[in-house]
């Protein structure tokens, strides 16, 4: 890691026999001292959500966001096993909220895994002692959390920013404090289309992400942080076009670093924390499951944001254009078609389309310089990016999406058996 982690928070994380690869599946992350976090989160839009989303959204509305401990299972999502599922879930917060001195509801579940198999609540109770001593704050404590976090990831995703005392707000006293911090963490890398927001129901592979900042917020401003840095970056990404019934983003400020999120720091916070989630965002498309190209979709010219917006996850989502990304193959056709069945209001014959900087289609036919051999090149990158100007207006959407391959297939051919 480049920089030390925030302040005020401890991690750590344990094997409780949940993976049946035997790997680490509980973790936790606690607040040093007494006392707890203040906390914002974003969940879910599926109708059909996990046991942890609905009691982690009932305890952040019970404690007013104050969160004292974050407790993390993987290799069981504790989805669709009912009332069972919810009471098992309360059973571990209550077991780790006596462990570290904190009421049960100021624990913050989350699980990710398989759905609708029943939720070991035992082993992961059992496991709390051993997952008590296993806590410290250090780089390795905190990347034995991310590591045990993780189900089909190949690799830890994390990301950090500073914002410099320089730019403290000098009417505070900021202490001794040289930086505000921000460290996260996330996982996923299949079933991956975050639409987090509030959710319209009750509140798999999933997307979990974490952020620790040891600035001092309130709950209201940390949600309208994390609202802006969310929405382009975690929010305007896809793998699959699957939504979770697990998906989760917390933030969390400590406090500890004795620097208030006051109006004159606020953008410069806004800005290290935008940088966090997209770098987190980039991450899980990079290590999605079987990609092997990482594709920005770049939609201007648009009637609006929301038309731009439709278009790019038309394109993002579409099997066709998908799977002719997998082999480079500079299918322009797909992209254009995707685009006029997205909803979106556009004339053909304005638009415009390069894929990296080949112009390949432009006002109703095939661009004259259309070179398919440079075309080609371009896909066979690890990363590059299609352009689509539709020549309407001022709306614009930057979306990161993958290729689908047959390895995608075959991990989630069999990810039950």
């Amino acid at each position: 890691m480049a920089s030390p982690l925030p302040a005020g928070f401890l991690w750590g994380a344990v094997r409780a026999g949940i993976k049946t690869s035997g790997n680490l599946d509980v973790a936790i992350a606690v607040v040093s001292g007494s006392g707890a976090a203040v906390g914002a989160a974003m969940f879910t839009s599926n109708r059909v959500v996990a046991a942890p989303v609905t009691v982690g959204r009932r305890h952040l509305a019970s404690t007013g966001g104050r969160v004292a401990a974050v407790l993390v299972n993987a290799g069981n999502a504790n989805c669709a096993t009912g009332a069972t599922g919810v009471e098992g879930c309360v059973a571990t917060c209550v077991a780790a909220a006596e462990s570290f001195g904190c009421i049960f509801d100021e624990v913050f579940p989350s699980s990710t895994g398989i759905i609708g198999v029943p939720f070991p609540a035992e082993k992961v109770v059992a496991a709390i002692p051993e997952l008590k001593a296993s806590i410290g704050n250090t780089e390795q404590h905190a990347e034995a959390f991310v590591r045990a976090i993780m189900t089909t990831d190949t690799r830890v995703k994390t990301a950090q920013a500073l914002v410099p005392a320089a730019l403290f707000d000098p009417a505070q006293d900021a202490g001794n404090a040289a930086e505000v911090r921000i460290w996260g963490a996330a996982k996923g890398a299949g079933m991956i289309y975050p639409q987090l927001g509030a959710p319209v129901g009750p509140p798999h592979a999933t997307m979990l992400v974490y952020l620790f900042t040891d600035i001092a917020a309130e709950t209201a401003e940390l949600n309208s942080a994390l609202a802006a840095a969310v929405e382009p970056s975690l929010n305007s990404i896809s793998i699959d076009g699957d939504t979770s019934t697990n998906d989760t983003v917390l933030l969390l400020a400590s406090g500890a670093s004795g620097v208030r999120l006051s109006r004159e720091l606020a953008p410069a916070f806004d800005t290290a924390l935008g940088e966090v989630c997209r770098s987190l965002a980039r991450q899980i498309v990079a290590d999605g499951e079987g990609v092997g190209h990482v594709v920005t979709l770049d939609v201007r010219g648009a009637a609006t944001h929301a038309e731009a917006r439709l278009v790019a996850k038309a394109i993002a989502h579409s099997p066709l254009c998908k799977t002719a990304w997998s082999s480079a193959d500079p299918n322009w056709g797909r992209l254009l078609a995707a685009a006029g069945y997205s909803g979106a209001t556009f004339d053909a014959e304005r638009v415009r389309i390069w894929i990296g900087d080949q112009l390949v289609f432009e006002y109703g036919a095939r661009a004259a310089s259309f070179d398919d051999v440079a075309a080609h090149q371009a896909m066979m990158e690890p990363e590059y990016t299609i352009t689509i100007d539709l020549g309407e207006g001022k709306g614009e959407c930057l979306f990161l999406t993958c290729d689908l391959t047959v390895e995608y297939v075959h991990i989630n051919a069999d990810y039950s058996t």
